[in-house]
């Protein structure tokens, strides 16, 4: 890490405290040249591919926006949202890629949404998976019923993107 002070290319660390329940680090440093000291604080950039190949990183308030669009007039408050984009986020940090394709965040939303509220997981999954009849919604509700009288949490596969059958 460079010095701000002297621009050395050499710091040493002197004490190393995680941050924000673990997102960050925050480091406090001392410069070998100047003798100064100061802090820096290290995030792991998550990036996020859409289809196009561009990288952008990830933004928890594009998936807090997108499912706000499907939980319209339903009785989701915003905290549930800002839960279920936390929910998200770990889901994706887990799986410990630096980079994860668009079509991955998707499919992290889909089960959280569905234990939120179906009607929205619905709406959400019909987008997401470009539902083209009303047999695709029929087979979503279908297996909604399906897991719900099984007495697992209802909602249905979560396959590719365009896959309305799941298979």
């Amino acid at each position: 890490m460079r010095c701000p002070f002297c621009h050395n290319a050499d710091s040493r660390v002197i004490d190393s405290r995680e941050a924000d329940e673990g997102a960050t680090t925050r480091r406090r440093r001392s410069c070998p040249k100047c003798g100064r000291r100061f802090t820096t604080v290290e995030e792991a950039v998550l990036a996020v591919v859409k289809r196009s190949g561009v990288s952008e990183p990830f933004n928890r308030t594009k998936v807090v926006a997108g499912v706000r669009r499907a939980c319209q007039g339903r009785p989701v408050d915003d905290d549930q949202l800002q839960v279920l984009a936390q929910q998200v986020e770990d889901t994706i940090r887990a799986s410990g890629a630096a980079e994860v394709p668009s079509h991955e965040v998707g499919l992290a939303i889909l089960k959280p949404l569905r234990e939120l509220d179906e009607v929205a997981y619905l709406r959400f999954a019909s987008v997401y998976r470009a539902f083209t009849s009303v047999a695709d919604f029929e087979k979503e509700i279908a297996e909604l019923k399906a897991r719900a009288g099984a007495g697992a949490p209802a909602g249905g596969s979560e396959g590719p993107p365009g896959n309305a059958a799941g298979t």
